[in-house]
């Protein structure tokens, strides 16, 4: 080898080792990123056996990132299912605390029971009032809640919606870049990484799948197949309901004119916290409020009042609601829950009587004024333990008597709240699993990269030997000229 040819190895050797040193410090500084990808500096043998770096490298693996992206979503729908859970949770409270509707259904029978065995008694007939105002609170409070629940998924949707499109936007800009870069052959690893980065939290709002294309170029769908990014971002659109009551329909998201969360879709997405959103507007809130209803119906239904002689109407008794009428049976009256009341003719602050509990309010049953009168209370006590039948359509138990029924309705809520709470703890083991697996395989070991920084200044040291001595070998040479 001749003098020149030595030196020439030696200085290629030099600029390579200094690229693959800053290569490695960007490695070292990068590391503690999440969504940094490790870099490795191509390096190929020219002529003469000269070294040069001709591309910069990440570490990437489709198949993990993939299944991260798909735990992501997954994890962020069972979040946003659980937390609105968890909300319609407090209109049953701690058990121990009596707070539910089937606790306070409870307290009335226990109540109209003992007025049945003393009818006379004035105090008695004040706590069936009292039991019974409760009852009819506890029903409108917890469809004020259920109502509330909905409106502020609703509100989560809208923001949901708003961080799409800016996540969207910021990732066209850096595909842009991307593809250009890779065009020019600049180094476009680290866009590469803050693009994957913002997919990631893309992917929390909705479920993605990723295509990679041409010159580093990607496409990216919903899990439904709906485009979301293809060359350039597709508009997300969603119009937030202000104020829900039990009647309301919440709107679609939709992406270029395509339903995608929420309404009729057939294209639906699955998983993101979007889908979790819609779920607990739309499915699990709604489901709720109908048990709700339907327990409200029942008492309407066990107290009403029927004409004794068979000429009159039925007609409420002890709860009515705006309609004055008894609802048919079996069949949901949406949003009854939230308008029943306690019938004012038995409140003697509002000019009614409480002789009327045991007597009748628009039938009277006890047509001899007998202060011990107790046929009427007798035969409330029976109807609330008789069974009855119930909308099918609304999740709880739909033949049993209405305390039973209030009861599987209050087990329906807890039993979906601990199954989502199960779900939710393993969504998020998946996620973690998955996400320290990317890392593993793609991510910075402190002790791999000061491991190869030394071996590259060994390299270096070396290199920097022989043009020393190359240097010295041409100053002999000229000093002997």
């Amino acid at each position: 080898m001749s003098l020149s040819m030595a030196l020439n190895v030696a200085k290629s050797s030099l600029q390579t080792s200094g690229v693959q040193t800053a290569t490695t410090s960007r490695n070292i500084a990068g590391g503690k990123e999440d969504s940094y990808s490790r870099k490795s500096a191509t390096v190929i043998t020219g002529m003469g056996g000269t070294v040069q770096v001709v591309s910069i490298e990440r570490s990437t693996d489709a198949a993990l990132y993939k299944t991260m992206l798909k735990a992501t979503s997954a994890s962020a729908k069972q979040d946003a299912l659980l937390d609105g859970l968890t909300k319609l949770s407090q209109t049953i409270g701690d058990p121990e605390l009596n707070q539910s509707p089937a606790a306070k259904l409870g307290d009335l029978n226990n109540k109209l029971q003992q007025y049945a065995a003393n009818p006379s008694n004035t105090i008695l007939a004040q706590a069936v009032q009292s039991s019974a105002n409760t009852l009819s609170s506890t029903l409108n409070q917890a469809t004020t809640t259920v109502q509330t629940t909905r409106a502020l998924a609703d509100a989560d949707m809208g923001a949901s919606v708003q961080r799409i499109n800016d996540l969207l936007a910021k990732i066209d800009t850096l595909n842009t870049t991307i593809v250009h870069g890779t065009v020019t052959g600049a180094d476009v690893t680290d866009s590469m990484d803050s693009r994957d980065g913002l997919i990631s939290q893309l992917s929390e709002e909705i479920g993605v799948s990723v295509v990679a294309r041409d010159n580093n170029d990607v496409a990216i769908y919903t899990d439904g197949g709906v485009a979301l990014f293809e060359t350039h971002a597709r508009q997300v659109s969603f119009q937030s309901t202000n104020v829900f009551n039990a009647s309301t329909v919440g709107n679609a998201v939709y992406v270029d004119g395509v339903a995608v969360v929420g309404g009729s879709s057939s294209m639906p997405s699955n998983s993101g916290r979007l889908a979790g959103l819609a779920t607990l507007r739309d499915e699990a809130c709604v489901t709720y409020q109908s048990q709700l209803d339907e327990i409200a119906r029942g008492l309407i239904e066990a107290f009403a009042e029927s004409d004794p002689s068979g000429a009159g109407p039925n007609v409420p008794g002890l709860f009515t609601w705006p309609a004055g009428t008894v609802p048919a049976s079996a069949t949901i009256e949406t949003g009854l829950a939230g308008v029943i009341t306690v019938n004012p003719a038995i409140d003697p602050t509002a000019g009614g009587n409480l002789d009327k509990i045991r007597d009748g309010i628009t039938y009277d049953y006890n047509t001899g004024n007998e202060a011990g009168f107790a046929e009427r209370l007798n035969t409330l006590v029976t109807k609330l333990g008789e069974a009855r039948v119930f909308d099918p359509n609304s999740g709880a138990d739909p033949t049993n008597t209405l305390a039973d029924y209030a009861t599987s309705s209050a087990s329906w809520l807890e039993f979906n709240r601990q199954q989502v709470d199960t779900s939710s703890t393993y969504q998020s083991t998946m996620l973690q699993r998955a996400s320290e697996a990317l890392s593993n395989t793609t991510g910075v070991n402190l002790d791999d990269e000061l491991s190869k920084q030394l071996e590259i200044e060994r390299t270096y040291s070396a290199s920097a030997k022989l043009i020393s001595a190359v240097d010295q070998m041409l100053q002999d040479l000229l000093n002997a000229v």
